[in-house]
Formats: C-alpha cells, structure tokens, sequence
C-alpha cells in the first residue's frame, strides 16, 4: 500500500486570548497584536489592543457625531434621535436627552461648560444645558431642510447653522433669534467650523469647495480652489493659521485630506492620501501629543490614520474592523481620540509612545 502524507504550510494567524469577565457594564478583553509588514520593512498597518473595556453602549443605533464637552464628558447622537452625554472615562451614561423627531447629525459644544447644541434631520437645533434639566433650553428653527453645520463663536454669543437648503443662518445664542441670513446656489453644506479668535467661519460644501465666511453680515470672504469630490468636513488650527478639509471618494479616488493656509496666501500647503473611501472626519491633534505637528483622519474604509503634518507621511494606521464606515472623530483629551462608527458604537482610542507613535483602541461603548 502507497501512503501518502499530505503537510500543509501553516500559515500566519491573528492570534487571539480573549477573557471576558462581566462586573456590571464593563467586559475586559486581552488581544496580542498583528501586524502587515511593507516590503521596506515599515509595519504600515497595525492592530493591536491591550486591555480592551466594552462598556453598555450609548446608543442602539447608528453612531453619526460625536463631540468633546470637557475633559471627562463627550456628547453624542446618531440614528436612535437621542442626545447622549457619556463620561468617557468611567463608563457611565450621565444624561440622556431627547427631544428632536429624526436623526441627530451634528453635534457643537462650549468647551468647558456644560452647554451644547444638536442638529437634526428634523431641520432643527437644540440647545442642552446639562446642569439643567432634560428640556431643550432654546430651539433654533429657520432651515428648511436638514441641518448639517453647527458652529459656536468663541465668545460662545452667536451660532452658525448650514444646511441642505444652501443656506446658512446666524443666530443670536441668547435669544434665540436669527440675525443674519446668506444663501448660495448648490451650496450643500456638509460642516462648518469657527476660526479661533476671529469673525470667520469655515465651511465644506457638497459642490467640492471650501467657503470662509465673514460673521460681519455673512458675506463669502474667501473661496479656496475646487476640489474634485465632495469636502465631508473640515477642521482650523488652535492658532487660526491652517484649517484642513476632506473628501468624498472610493477605491483611492478623492479620499484624502487637504491642508490649506488660512493666512495671506490662502493656498494649499499638503494633501494626505492613502485612504480607500470616503474621509468623514479630518482633525489637528494637540500638540503635545507628538515632537512634530500631527492630524488624525477617519474613514468609512474602518480606519484612522495619523500623519505628520509638515510632510503628509502617514505615521500609523488602525483598523477598526467590524465597525463599519467611522462617521467621526473628536480629540477627547492630549492623548486619546473618540471615534463613532456606524456599527460598533463609540471607540475610544489612545495614543501610546512605548514603541513609538501608536494609536490604540482602549475601549468601546
């Protein structure tokens, strides 16, 4: 009789030891890491957690925002039309608030306080107080399509709202009243941001260009050079001299961030490409997180990326698989990063320079 022993090349696995032990909400797993090695030796990609906290998640549906109210608390809304304040650090709902009809889009915070304001498909706004109580304390109702831009002036009097509807609207925060009104052809817009101790207020818009509004009867002061795919959203330097946008895109086409100067020239400084869909979510990360000026985008590809600033080297990628398309990203503190998902939830991930610059997830909920 002719044996024959077939031996199969055992090929490399992601090793996994998980240990889940339930104390009240929190669920503790331990995962080794895994790595892809480029041919120059660069580990590209890395996934790795260490000990890993699932808390009871914020919300039962679709994660779309997620903000940072202070140090502690983040606010959130998604699919579920409800308004969730979660202290990040602990595990624990502090306050869950409801009060829009549809899907929470966006999210804007007065830092350091306990006050912020939640855009809805619903074409409204609401303003929280969260040492107040559960009932919005002003509602801001003027656009006739769903809201898609929040932004709060930095002496926190005035708000900034955009819309579908090409319209943006200028609120009087204490009042509630709109005080200015400025309307552009095809000009959906996907987000805005204030510009830190100035009257001006980006904006991305679907028509693939990025607007810098004038406060000072909301006038267009600046429209940066077109794009090639939708600008989803766009984020300003702490000291007002850059901003940076993102684009729509799939398969590598668009899909990358672009750093602009917000100063004289106005022009465009570096582009950051190596995402494979749609970039949701583009943020400047502190500066004391890293010797060099870094940013942080995140994709509906699962992943989030730094890169280096200066450069557009990408520094480290982290793949959150299983999460879906990551609809936002929000720095939490000097070293961690909130990101929403559209399947798992809020992530919280954290910086580590054991082994370098590194992103890691640290807990869910």
């Amino acid at each position: 009789m002719l044996f024959r022993c077939h031996l199969k090349r055992a090929l490399p696995q992601k090793v996994s030891c998980k240990f889940c032990a339930v104390m009240g909400k929190l669920q503790s797993k331990l995962k080794y890491s895994t790595y892809k090695y480029r041919p120059d030796g660069f580990r590209d990609e890395r996934i790795q957690t260490k000990a890993f906290q699932e808390y009871s998640p914020a919300h039962v549906d679709t994660v779309s925002v997620v903000a940072a109210l202070n140090s502690d608390l983040c606010v959130s809304g998604g699919k579920d039309k409800t308004v969730v304040t979660y202290n990040w650090r602990t595990g624990n709902v502090v306050k869950r608030l409801k009060g829009h009809e549809r899907e929470i889009t966006k999210i804007a915070c007065i830092h350091k306080s306990g006050q912020f304001f939640s855009a809805s498909r619903d074409k409204m706004v609401m303003m929280w107080d969260l040492q107040g109580s559960s009932q919005p304390r002003q509602q801001f109702s003027g656009h006739s399509m769903v809201v898609t831009g929040l932004a709060v002036s930095p002496d926190t009097s005035q708000l900034c709202t955009g819309s579908r509807d090409n319209t943006l609207l200028l609120w009087d925060v204490g009042t509630g009243q709109c005080a200015e009104r400025a309307s552009v052809s095809r000009n959906l817009v996907t987000h805005l941001c204030w510009v830190p101790r100035e009257p001006y207020i980006l904006q991305t818009s679907e028509d693939k260009t990025i607007r810098l509004w004038d406060s000072r009867g909301l006038q267009v002061a600046h429209v940066f050079p077109a794009k090639q795919h939708i600008q989803t959203y766009c984020d300003v330097s702490e000291d007002g001299h850059k901003c940076i946008s993102c684009s729509s895109g799939f398969g590598g086409e668009g899909c990358e961030a672009t750093l602009w100067d917000l100063r004289q020239t106005r022009n465009r400084i570096c582009e950051y490409k190596g995402h494979f869909q749609t970039v949701a979510s583009c943020v400047f990360l502190p500066r004391a997180l890293a010797l060099m000026p870094v940013i942080a985008t995140s994709s509906h590809d699962c992943k989030v990326k730094i890169w280096n600033q200066d450069s557009g080297a990408c520094l480290f990628t982290l793949s959150l698989d299983g999460s879906g398309p990551l609809t936002s990203l929000a720095v939490a503190d000097t070293v961690s990063l909130l990101c929403a998902s559209f399947s798992r939830g809020i992530r919280l991930l954290r910086v580590d320079h054991s082994r370098g610059l590194e992103l890691q997830e640290v807990a869910g909920f």
